[in-house]
């Protein structure tokens, strides 16, 4: 009786099918074309408006005019550091093969520390450089100036930087 069951089922199923695909069958006179329509054809022309050229944007003038004073500033720092680096050489030559308890040793610290105090009075102002570089690579702002203010602190500074290696290297031996 199952069987039975399932035949009318079966056979309700098959013509509403036969029935839908007699649509997808009906005259093709009946569907639209898809050659392109007259509305859907590019007509008329625009105007283009001509081309501005923008100058290119630069940090403002303030910030501008600080970079000289930024640079004299770590020359100061530089000038005195070449200016102590002699005595904390002395003081360093001294101190070699010093037991750590020696004032010779101590008074090398100590030189050796004030030298690395104006190393960072000197790192100070590029800092400040680039923070100055930073804006104008955000804003792309022409950097020139700021990157050879910047190149030349950076000098002093890696100059600073070898003297104060070397006579750490010096003193650890």
């Amino acid at each position: 009786m199952e069987i039975m069951r399932c035949k009318p089922l079966s056979l309700v199923a098959s013509l509403v099918a036969f029935a839908c695909l007699g649509g997808c069958a009906a005259n093709a006179d009946r569907y639209p074309s898809l050659a392109i329509r007259d509305i859907e054809r590019v007509s008329g022309t625009f105007d283009v408006d001509p081309a501005t050229a923008e100058p290119p944007p630069t940090l403002p003038a303030s910030e501008l005019e600080t970079i000289p004073s930024l640079v004299a500033a770590a020359q100061s720092a530089h000038q005195r550091f070449i200016a102590a680096a002699p005595s904390a050489r002395r003081q360093v030559a001294a101190a070699i093969g010093a037991n750590v308890n020696d004032n010779s040793w101590a008074s090398a610290q100590v030189a050796l520390a004030d030298l690395e105090s104006l190393r960072s009075q000197a790192a100070i102002p590029l800092g400040d450089l680039d923070r100055l570089n930073a804006e104008a690579a955000i804003t792309f702002a022409d950097s020139e100036a700021v990157d050879q203010a910047r190149a030349e602190v950076l000098a002093m500074i890696e100059e600073e930087d070898q003297v104060l290696a070397e006579l750490r290297g010096r003193l650890t031996r």
